[in-house]
């Protein structure tokens, strides 16, 4: 059994959405939290200073919203993406972040507020003086808000594949400053991503996985970021054949979970609603799965796997490990 946890505890209804991309399905909140040490990787870093050579200026990126011009290099970025927080700190451009939602729980010196990345307030973001809201969607009207008050706003939506990710950190670089460190950046996850996905044996292809969002039994399928992951090593994921499956994230049932007899199963659900190899145990029916017979459960951290920032090394090196046997 192999844990990939954090410090910090976000409720479950925002995870999920974050999992979901912008609240595509909408759960009830399970609540709690589990502290433990970060399992942090060099891509992960937090840092605060640059190793770049100073950026030309001006820069046009392009979001989901259309192009996006900066005149000058910002010095007061305003994140309304847990993940894009991320991505701003492990390239070096943390020192021009001036504020972040109150889902951004990592790293635990970005400056939270009580901002909302889901139901944004224009007027209170526009209070904190920004030169760049970067945001994971367009709610509330946003955009058009801000751009009327002349704050630039980038829009970088969930990732459905790691590509999608390296180029939306790419973005990042080249909007604030910080191109050469986002590179290496996608250097560095790509790197630890290929060796995790080469340590393990050839043998597990095919194997089953099921990997659970919430103990309702919401599972993500290989169409989802997270389960591109489970791709990489050749893994049946079981939620791929659940009705509803179309939607990237269907819900499963008990009797569905112990049918499908997965080898490996992933709980992504240990912050929110305290589930663990011992609580999946306990659940009728659930100690005959070859997973949990033979102990290959990964009880990951809700943040990590919902979000599609470089600290998925992390995870996927967790991964890498309960299926080498390590």
């Amino acid at each position: 059994m192999h844990r990939l946890t954090t410090a910090r505890g976000s409720s479950r209804r925002a995870v999920l959405a974050a999992a979901l991309g912008a609240g595509l399905l909408t759960l009830a909140a399970c609540g709690g939290s589990s502290s433990a040490v970060t399992a942090a990787s060099s891509a992960a870093t937090p840092s605060a200073a640059s190793s770049s050579a100073p950026a030309a200026f001006p820069v046009t990126v392009t979001g989901q919203n259309g192009p996006v011009t900066l005149d000058a290099q910002p010095s007061h970025i305003v994140s309304l993406s847990p993940t894009a927080t991320e991505v701003l700190f492990a390239i070096g451009a943390g020192a021009q972040v001036t504020a972040v939602d109150d889902q951004s729980s990592y790293p635990t010196d970005a400056p939270k507020t009580k901002l909302s990345g889901f139901q944004p307030n224009a007027e209170a973001v526009a209070g904190y003086k920004p030169d760049l809201v970067i945001a994971s969607n367009d709610a509330n009207g946003l955009v058009a808000a801000l751009t009327k008050l002349d704050v630039p706003v980038l829009v970088l939506p969930a990732a459905a594949t790691l590509d999608e990710a390296y180029a939306q950190w790419a973005t990042i670089g080249q909007v604030t400053g910080h191109g050469d460190d986002a590179t290496k950046v996608v250097k560095d996850t790509q790197d630890r991503i290929a060796a995790a996905v080469a340590s393990v044996p050839a043998s597990v292809k095919g194997q089953k996985v099921y990997h659970e969002l919430d103990n309702t039994f919401y599972s993500a399928t290989s169409a989802t970021f997270i389960g591109s992951i489970y791709t990489l090593f050749g893994l049946t994921n079981i939620a791929d054949g659940a009705k509803d499956a179309s939607g990237g994230y269907p819900q499963l049932s008990a009797e569905y979970v112990v049918k499908q007899a997965p080898d490996l199963i992933v709980l992504a659900d240990t912050k929110c609603c305290q589930q663990s190899a011992a609580s999946l145990a306990k659940r009728p029916g659930f100690d005959g799965i070859p997973a949990v017979k033979n102990g290959r459960v990964v009880e990951g951290d809700d943040d990590i796997a919902s979000r599609w920032g470089p600290r998925v090394a992390d995870f996927t090196t967790a991964v890498a490990s309960e299926l080498a046997g390590q």
